[in-house]
């Protein structure tokens, strides 16, 4: 126990000592603010299906509990975006006399203990307190939130699972696409599916106080923490002694870049930082899966049927890959940023190659929304402006960043590394970019309709492209106004050995 709260005490200090903390109080600020508005939203919602439920045939709570299924589905997916894998800095520790599976063990209860695993609570909860306090008060009540928390251990156990074996390789995706599409087949294929009785049955068995039921869950939990445990101790020490650097199967030249120049050694060098690097390479086939499912579903489906919803996807595949990149513009180079400061207008090359790579993907969403073009589904002119726009207007806020980003983004860890917090800045510019495109086209469309919508798009996006030597040069400049508190925070902000 002292070393799990020594753990966390290192933790916090290393967080307020941070050359970044100030930088970072925006977003801590945000995401207390989110919580604390989804909590008020999971009460709501609690509450509200306490009153809709009752009254039938079947009691609230049973209906409640045939749905447990898909809150733990929606559960595993929510933890995307806010979970990481445990990140506490264990290089310093293996150093230390400290059982390996002793300092495993403590990340991986800490990772139990997190938050996260308590905000469906906030659903649960007044749920429970009007549905099941009249049959089985207080200690009913209890029991069924142990149980509820319970589920959501294993379910943060069995996302650490996965997330760790995709963050290694991509194809690990289909590990929780087979096991809920399983799931899916085994609810909605067979006329009275068992799994919603079990559901119920489990649900009940918290609420009665069933051993068995808190066995059961127990056990599976304690085979989520062995597997995790084991396959942690192994990629933690894979990462530390850099066991996977010693096999290069090929290596590729871009030898067609030559004929550029100087720009084009910068874009062979962006090329081979996305094309190479693991981290560039798991975000980049993830924007990939999630375009391609969007377009798969919006053209083969009627489920997004809604102008609102094909709105929101033809703009949601076009921007996701600028702000997924270049919100974090300059950091990757922070690790060797003395090395490009060294020649003269280095950066700015730097800067065109980029908006040039940039530019070029934005073709990729462009080419993968085809078939939606076929089906009828969305305008070509409206996707032909969407990428002119996006490759214009939003990438000249975008590459803004680049003069104000002085953090740098470690190029290889990821199981020893402290997960990175963008700055405010970042995230008002990253989500501006992505929600002021979505007001502008409602407002453009409802004054003028898509056509005329459309060509506006293509007049301003077209202006930037047309201007980008222009304010490129303007953000260059500007850069290299702050170039010497901007590389003293690169600095500061690296990995140490």
């Amino acid at each position: 126990m002292n070393l799990f709260l020594e753990l966390r005490t290192h933790g916090k200090l290393a967080a307020k000592r941070n050359p970044m903390y100030e930088k970072n109080k925006f977003g801590k600020f945000w995401m207390y603010f989110m919580a604390i508005f989804w909590a008020a939203y999971l009460i709501f919602f609690g509450s509200t299906f306490a009153f809709a439920f009752d009254g039938g045939a079947t009691e609230a709570y049973h209906v409640m509990n045939s749905g447990l299924i898909f809150v733990l589905a929606l559960d595993f997916v929510a933890r995307f975006p806010f979970q990481k894998t445990p990140t506490q800095e264990v290089k310093p520790y293996l150093l230390l006399p400290i059982r390996r599976n002793r300092l495993i063990d403590f990340l991986l209860i800490r990772s139990g203990l997190n938050g996260f695993n308590l905000i469906w609570l906030f659903l649960f909860v007044p749920f429970a307190i009007l549905t099941i306090t009249k049959f089985y008060g207080v200690v009913g009540v209890l029991t069924y939130c142990i149980g509820i928390w319970l589920l959501m251990v294993f379910n943060n156990y069995w996302f650490l699972l996965c997330r760790t074996l995709m963050n290694e390789r991509i194809w690990w995706v289909l590990l929780p696409i087979l096991a809920y599409g399983g799931i899916a087949a085994a609810i909605f294929i067979p006329d009275n599916s068992p799994l919603f009785a079990w559901s119920v049955d489990l649900g009940e068995g918290f609420i009665t106080g069933n051993l068995l039921m808190f066995i059961g869950v127990l056990v599976a939990i304690a085979i989520m923490w062995f597997i995790n445990r084991s396959l942690m101790v192994g990629l933690i020490y894979d990462e530390v002694n850099k066991m996977e650097d010693t096999k290069v199967k090929h290596v590729s030249e871009y030898k067609f870049l030559d004929r550029y120049g100087e720009i084009g050694e910068y874009m062979r060098l962006e090329l081979k930082l996305l094309l190479r690097n693991k981290i560039c390479k798991t975000s980049l086939r993830t924007v990939f899966i999630v375009v391609i499912a969007f377009s798969c579903v919006l053209s083969f489906t009627e489920v997004y049927d809604g102008q609102g919803m094909k709105n929101f996807i033809m703009v949601y595949n076009f921007v996701i890959f600028g702000i997924l990149f270049l919100s974090s513009l300059m950091s990757y180079e922070g690790n060797y940023i003395d090395g490009l400061m060294s020649r003269k207008e280095s950066i700015y090359a730097l800067l065109r190659a980029k908006y040039i790579i940039y530019s070029i993907a934005i073709l990729i969403p462009l080419l993968l929304m085809i078939p939606a073009m076929a089906t009828g589904k969305l305008l070509v002119l409206s996707c032909i402006a969407w990428a002119v726009f996006v490759a214009g207007c939003v990438y000249f806020c975008l590459f803004q960043l680049a003069v104000y980003n002085n953090k740098t983004v470690d190029l290889n860890a990821k199981m020893t590394n402290r997960q990175n917090m963008g700055t405010g800045l970042q995230s008002i510019i990253s989500a501006a970019a992505f929600g002021v495109p979505l007001i502008l086209n409602l407002v453009l469309t409802s004054l003028w309709g898509p056509t005329v919508t459309a060509w506006i798009l293509i007049v301003i996006g077209g202006g930037f492209i047309l201007t980008s030597r222009f304010w490129l040069k303007n953000v260059y400049q500007r850069f290299m106004k702050r170039r010497y508190k901007n590389m003293e925070g690169f600095r500061d902000s690296r990995q140490k050995a």
